[in-house]
């Protein structure tokens, strides 16, 4: 049986924008074709063994030409797949769509359209510039600034575009020049309010802002170069006033979050909320402990202990995959008593339908044995499920006190594969902040480095122009070991916090 192609809207560069079905379309996909401007992330979406094919449309800079695109969706259909379409903005607005299911529907094959956020309305709206606005106009035209060069002469009605309130012109800045000189002279103002806008929606977003007769020039100074759309009417007069992209906190600024993988994705929302350019390249994996038969054995008993001491949420996640492997759930717990370091720990056990005994006021091994300071632990047992690597506070101290205590590894980690040299290409394109979240993401990290990126980095930090931001105490005194400058760290060892700390640091420059 012949496949299904889905020609699926990308949208305008955030991934945030992607339609609904977009997202379940490519959930569903065998192979996904994509273009330049539809942001990779979105590749994540795509199930683990699709097919992945990137082609081009950057610029003129084909990695393969339509035609060849056409019968590659062709194809791929006619083998039966089920393949996505991935184009940036909407497939029908100046995306050659219309091509792409022509050539299906010539070869008798399924298509069908997912549209899409396009870039001439979100860019600007993330400019601060409505494209239509009854203050100003309520008609807007789009229009494209790259005609097909196969044409004998431009179709563009120039004097009836002079006209209306709002026209956006994508794909133009090379003709940006003659786009403007070609409205002047069929009478509009050269006084006009014009931008233009570099990678709208995303964290690099810029924008220009100038009349019809000084945008060319303006452009032409601040370097602008493609993919960027142009804004000319009284409209882009708002963007002084209702511009709030730009205005984030963290706009424009590239952080890197080194977190482990199942764990960075709610960093890396806060931080992109607030404007961030995120790099995520995780410094450690969490992994199986060496031996998983002490802390099944330890799972297998956890009626008998008395306190049950979580130092982290992974402990709790590796304590309950334990005990659900083994067909338990948590009433084998008895009447084990539960404590945890901070409120992401205690928050994993609320998930499980518990509320633990005590939590840390300080999220560290000391704020727990603070917490546990008016209890009666002669002779009581005490179980320590953590990371196979951790300080030795905790344990020794409880068994100062007369605990009976048991340590058992959970989980430990270890620095992800090719991970290196992914550090060092984000080094290079130029970082404003690094997070450090655990002690171990740090000596990671800096393990991961060669000699010449560490003493860079090193240098970049103490110039002041890199910082470096940590979770707490524990993890500043890691990176201080490593020679780095610990520019941050927040009053309360949490991510909410470590956000909080990033955005009033920046907000005060």
């Amino acid at each position: 049986m012949s496949g299904k192609v889905y020609l699926v809207g990308a949208g305008p560069g955030d991934p945030g924008l992607l339609t609904r079905k977009g997202a379940a379309v490519l959930a569903q996909a065998q192979a996904v074709v994509y273009d330049f401007l539809a942001n990779p992330e979105l590749l994540a979406l795509a199930p683990p063994g699709a097919r992945v094919i990137y082609v081009g449309k950057k610029g003129g800079d084909h990695t393969l030409s339509q035609e060849g695109i056409n019968d590659l969706l062709c194809d791929l259909a006619a083998e039966g797949l089920t393949v996505v379409r991935l184009k940036g903005g909407d497939p029908f607005v100046f995306g050659r769509g219309g091509e792409e299911m022509s050539a299906l529907h010539a070869r008798g094959l399924a298509c069908e359209v997912v549209p899409g956020v396009t870039s001439a309305i979100a860019a600007p709206a993330y400019a601060g510039i409505p494209v239509t606005d009854r203050r100003c106009t309520t008609e807007v035209a789009l229009v494209t600034g790259h005609e097909d060069p196969g044409k004998p002469a431009s179709t563009i009605k120039w004097r009836a575009l002079a006209q209306i309130g709002s026209v956006i012109f994508l794909m133009g800045v090379k003709n940006l020049p003659e786009i403007c000189r070609q409205l002047m002279a069929h009478g509009r103002a050269p006084e006009t309010p014009a931008a233009a806008i570099r990678w709208g929606t995303l964290p690099r977003q810029e924008t220009v802002s100038g009349t019809l007769a000084t945008l060319p020039g303006l452009v032409a100074a601040a370097g602008l170069k493609p993919p960027a759309i142009t804004v000319v009417g009284e409209v882009v007069g708002l963007r002084e006033e209702l511009a709030w992209f730009d205005r984030l906190p963290l706009f424009g600024r590239r952080v890197l979050v080194t977190r482990a993988r199942q764990q960075a994705s709610r960093l890396t929302s806060a931080l992109a909320e607030l404007g961030a350019e995120v790099v995520e390249i995780p410094t450690i994996d969490l992994l199986p402990p060496s031996d998983p038969a002490p802390l099944n054995a330890a799972v297998a008993r956890a009626g008998e202990y008395h306190w049950i001491l979580f130092t982290s949420q992974n402990g709790v996640e590796a304590f309950f995959a334990s005990l659900a492997d083994q067909g338990r759930d948590a009433r084998s717990l008895g009447r084990a008593k539960l404590g945890a370091i901070g409120p992401a720990t205690t928050q994993a056990l609320r998930e499980r339908g518990l509320i633990p005994e005590l939590t840390a006021r300080d999220f560290v091994a000391e704020g727990l044995l603070a917490a546990l300071e008016g209890e009666n632990l002669a002779g009581k047992r005490v179980l320590i499920p953590r990371a196979q690597q951790a300080r030795e506070v905790l344990p020794e101290t409880l068994r100062a006190w007369g605990a009976v205590v048991e340590v058992v590894a959970a989980y430990h980690t270890a620095p992800p594969a090719a991970a290196g040299q992914r550090l060092a290409q984000a080094l290079a394109e130029g970082l404003d902040a690094l997070t450090f979240t655990a002690s171990s993401t740090v000596t990671n990290f800096m393990a991961l480095l060669g000699p010449e990126d560490r003493r860079r980095l090193v240098e970049e930090n103490a110039a002041g122009r890199l910082l470096v931001a940590s979770i707490g105490p524990i993890t500043s005194a890691a990176a201080r070991s490593q020679g780095l400058t610990v520019n941050l760290e927040p009053a309360a060892y949490t991510i909410p916090d470590l956000v909080e700390a990033l955005a009033a640091h920046y907000a005060a420059q």
